[in-house]
Parts: structure tokens; C-alpha cells; sequence
């Protein structure tokens, strides 16, 4: 008995569950401030369900060139499988644009920022610099 039937279904529900991390991971990207640790769990999350598509794609391949058959029942699994492929690679280019606009905010923040560093704080070798506070040097 061929097993595509339940392999199809299990892309299925693999790709539903991508939805629902891209879907995060796109509220994330849309929010006013990243949260970074929550958007590495999304990263691993989506990662993971992407291989278990890879692991998947492998055995439909597999088992339809053991098979060779098409029955409508498969054709419509397969459809549905496609479909879902086609918006979920459109979810993640917009959301590719908006990681790309939170980087150029992130970088716009930065140089803000940058003349109001103070230059003298730490020298070179990490240790703080005594010769700008005017102040003495304690051990102890």
C-alpha cells in the first residue's frame, strides 16, 4: 500500500505549521522593536519545519517513483501542497523586506548615536582611560 497519501498529508500540516512561524515571525519584524531572543526561537522553529519539509519532499519523490501512479486523490493533496508552497514563498520575501528595513533602522539608530559616544571612556586595551577624568587611579 503506498504511503504517499500520508506523506502528502504530513507536508500539509508541516507547511500550515511554517505558516504560523512565518506569521510570527512577521509580526516580529513589523513590531516597533525587534525582540531578539523570540525571533531566534522563530529562526529555530522555522528552520526545523524546513527540514522536516526537505526530510519529507525526499520520501514523496521516493515513494511516487515507486508508485507511478496518479490518482485524483494524490493530484489534489499535491495541488493543495503547491499552493501553500507558492504563499508561503511570498510571506517570506515580504518578510525578508521587512528584516532588511529593521537592519536599515538599526544602522540609522547606530550612527545617531555615534557622535554622542564618549571617545575616551575605554582606551585600547579595554581598560578604562584615567587621563580624560582627571581623576586617580585606585587598585585593590
Amino acid at each position: 500500500m503506498s504511503r504517499l497519501p500520508e506523506i502528502l498529508d504530513t507536508m500539509t500540516v508541516t507547511l500550515t505549521a511554517l505558516k504560523d512561524v512565518m506569521d510570527a515571525e512577521q509580526q516580529q519584524l513589523s513590531a516597533g522593536s525587534v525582540n531578539g531572543s523570540a525571533l531566534q526561537r522563530i529562526t529555530e522553529q522555522k528552520s526545523s519545519l524546513l527540514a522536516t519539509l526537505d526530510y519529507l519532499e525526499q520520501q514523496r519523490r521516493d515513494e511516487q517513483n515507486a508508485q507511478r501512479s496518479a490518482n485524483d486523490d494524490v493530484a489534489q493533496r499535491w495541488s493543495t501542497i503547491t499552493e501553500k508552497t507558492q504563499h508561503l514563498r511570498e510571506l517570506n520575501q515580504h518578510n525578508g523586506w521587512l528584516l532588511e528595513g529593521q537592519l536599515v533602522r538599526n544602522q540609522q539608530a547606530l550612527e545617531v548615536l555615534k557622535p554622542h559616544q564618549e571617545p575616551g571612556l575605554y582606551g585600547a586595551d579595554g581598560q578604562a582611560s584615567t587621563a580624560s577624568r582627571g581623576g586617580k587611579k585606585f587598585s585593590i
